[in-house]
């Protein structure tokens, strides 16, 4: 069951892996990174809404039906874009379709996985998933890369992950029965809408420094990997060399976490693991065309982000009140999407109207908050200990 969930994971994280090569895409029918973010902000707002109101859908047709259905609506989003000819209303209906579908998946599938799992094993049943979501994350790019050095398209490679999203929201619908067998019955919360007064009492919690920084690391992510290919431009390198250095460092990261608890300290474990994120964002501004200071760019933020991610997810179900862990978890979802697809359009400014210099800092600044953040968060709890 647990294989199956997670190769239907994987199959569907390719498609967010493909939104870092929409600058290719775009620059074919003469867009640019600003175009992008613009695309990314429709992308944003649709899956804010879903995101809010996933749980309800969930509560109508269960969560494994709603999954499936996300599979199928960011396979007609990818076909869209891949016969899209320039900006228009048939790609915004494409970004808005992507973020429905993402927002879906990235959503309920870590609330199942709260449903299959106890607090004691919580962290190593998040970094597997972490695992085979990154690897669908930073695959695609290199897929991609691949096809074209072939003779095929970035348009092909979409279509590819369009088939395999198909695949996946299938594999979703037929777990449906598995999934409910071996669900923990000693969860309190079956139910997952979010509300207003959820998202106060939520603020209200512990659970509120996860739900904010994991906005803070998702503007990171989005500002250095969607406009990679555009770094990647600028220096004269092949991009596909440091998705495919991330992606290997990351997994590798993820499971050796997977196999640990986050220590007793884990909020110091993740401030430690982004104080690497800052530094790898800081070492762009000095990769001057060397291919070596690219790498050692990707390896570190893969040990930086890529390990502290499922770290801090783990801790945003762990540090939620017992009735709120499926609402925790969604607003969770909220504001990393907000990082995500909002922060694009911010970076595309900063691209276009000042420099790539530019959107590194900003980036290199929020990694720095949010290390900060951790670390304080882990004084606090050692304080109280004492």
């Amino acid at each position: 069951m647990f294989a199956l969930f997670f190769l239907a994971v994987f199959l569907q994280s390719g498609t967010y892996g493909l939104t870092f090569l929409l600058p290719e895409l775009f620059s074919a029918f003469g867009a640019n990174e600003k175009d992008v973010g613009t695309m990314l902000v429709v992308t944003a707002i649709t899956t804010l809404v879903t995101v809010y109101y996933s749980g309800h859908l969930s509560d109508l047709l269960g969560r494994l039906v709603t999954l499936g259905v996300s599979g199928y609506a960011i396979a007609v989003s990818l076909v869209i874009f891949s016969t899209a000819e320039g900006i228009g209303l048939m790609l915004v209906l494409a970004s808005a379709l992507i973020g429905f579908g993402w927002g879906l998946m990235y959503t309920l599938a870590p609330v199942v996985l709260t449903r299959l799992s106890g607090s004691a094993n919580r962290v190593q049943v998040f970094s597997l998933y972490s695992v085979f979501m990154m690897s669908g994350f930073g695959l695609s790019p290199v897929f991609a890369s691949w096809m074209t050095a072939h003779g095929f398209s970035i348009t092909d490679a979409f279509l590819v992950v369009a088939v395999c999203c198909v695949i996946s929201g299938t594999l979703f619908l037929w777990l449906k029965s598995a999934v409910g067998r071996h669900s923990e019955d000693n969860v309190s919360n079956t139910r997952s809408r979010l509300s207003l007064s959820a998202v106060t009492a939520i603020f209200r919690s512990r659970g509120w420094l996860p739900v904010v920084m994991v906005f803070l690391g998702a503007s990171v992510f989005a500002g250095l990997n969607n406009f990679q290919t555009s770094i990647a431009r600028a220096e004269g390198l092949d991009y596909a060399s440091y998705f495919l250095a991330y992606t290997i460092t990351t997994v590798v990261c993820r499971i050796i976490f997977a196999g640990l608890s986050g220590g007793s300290s884990p909020y110091r474990v993740i401030g430690l693991l982004q104080v690497v994120m800052c530094a790898s964002a800081i070492l762009f501004l000095f990769i001057n065309g060397s291919v070596w200071v690219y790498m050692a760019c990707a390896v570190l933020f893969g040990i930086g982000y890529g390990a502290s991610y499922p770290i801090l997810a783990a801790m945003a179900a762990n540090d939620a009140d017992d009735n709120l862990v499926p609402q925790t978890l969604q607003l969770f979802a909220l504001t990393y999407f907000i990082g995500i697809f909002g922060f694009p359009y911010i970076a595309g400014w900063l691209i276009v109207d000042f420099s790539i210099s530019a959107l590194i800092g900003v980036v290199a600044l929020l990694a720095g908050i949010e290390a900060t953040m951790a670390l304080i968060r882990a004084r606090k709890i050692a304080g109280r200990a004492v």
